[in-house]
């Protein structure tokens, strides 16, 4: 690992002027179990690494009737999938930050980072995807909403511009959530996923959220038009689980071959269909 500058500002305002003035090699660290990890292997060699968690600010919790839930930038997997409030009106979120890594990782890592990182397979990106969430950012330019669709631009690769910074995650107030997270892994606990997904019900809408399935994670459009105005028949589930398949395009690594991930979609889906139906 190289030598390299550190900051640790206690504003946003200071934060983003430190990326901007020391330029396109530095890096945030927020949880750092992604960061450091690259920056020991050689992967990533940031001149300048900016830490935001002196930021007070990015270490809200909060639920609003109205605006929903804000989850901090800072706000550590194990704080989050915990919480009460989430875990009351948002299970399926609390069920997919509980998926990720070990309880130590969970204990420093967090779902900003976990969808910053822009890995087709961050397992917290279903459920985000499939309730609507919007990423808040503070910039140069002020601060904007991005919908969390339009954060992933490619592997590893978002949407953001220099200079700008994640203050947290508002998925919106709904009055009734029926949700499903699966993860289908090689091990039971502590590994990547091959395949994750999350259905929710929000009153008749069904919306599907698939990860490690594309380069990057996706909401299979095509099923949920196919299942709009349906009832969830054994029939019906069968079909959209095809459909949501047919949206994917998996790659071959170490974990999976493509054709054993385009089965395991259907597997994830139809038990993620099953859990939902009345």
């Amino acid at each position: 690992m190289k030598n390299f500058e550190y900051f640790k500002p206690s504003t946003l305002k200071e934060a983003s002027e430190l990326l901007i003035k020391k330029g396109a090699n530095a890096h945030i660290l927020n949880g750092g179990t992604d960061l450091i990890i690259r920056m020991k292997e050689g992967i990533t060699s940031p001149d300048v690494v900016v830490d935001i968690k002196g930021i007070k600010e990015l270490h809200n919790i909060k639920f609003d009737e109205k605006e929903g839930l804000f989850v901090g930038a800072c706000v550590v997997l194990n704080d989050m999938a915990h919480n009460q409030i989430v875990k009351e009106k948002y299970k399926v979120l609390s069920n997919a930050a509980k998926s990720v890594g070990s309880g130590q990782i969970r204990n420093k890592a967090t779902m900003t980072g976990n969808i910053c990182n822009a890995s087709p397979l961050a397992d917290t990106s279903t459920p985000l995807l499939a309730l609507d969430a919007k990423v808040l950012v503070y910039g140069p330019n002020g601060e904007r909403e991005i919908p969390i669709n339009e954060l992933f631009v490619w592997v590893r690769k978002v949407s953001l511009e220099h200079g700008e910074i994640v203050k947290g995650v508002r998925i919106p107030a709904y009055e009734n959530i029926i949700g499903d997270f699966q993860k289908i892994s090689r091990r039971k606990e502590v590994d990547l996923s091959t395949v994750a997904s999350t259905v929710v019900k929000i009153n008749d809408e069904i919306r599907i959220a698939l990860a490690s399935v594309a380069p990057t994670p996706i909401r299979a459009r095509k099923a949920e038009s196919f299942i709009k105005g349906k009832k969830l028949t054994d029939e019906v589930i069968e079909e959209a689980a095809k459909i949501a398949a047919s949206e994917a395009s998996p790659i071959e690594d170490v974990r999976a071959s493509k054709e054993y991930r385009i089965e395991m979609i259907k597997i994830a889906v139809k038990r993620n269909l099953n859990a939902v139906r009345s």
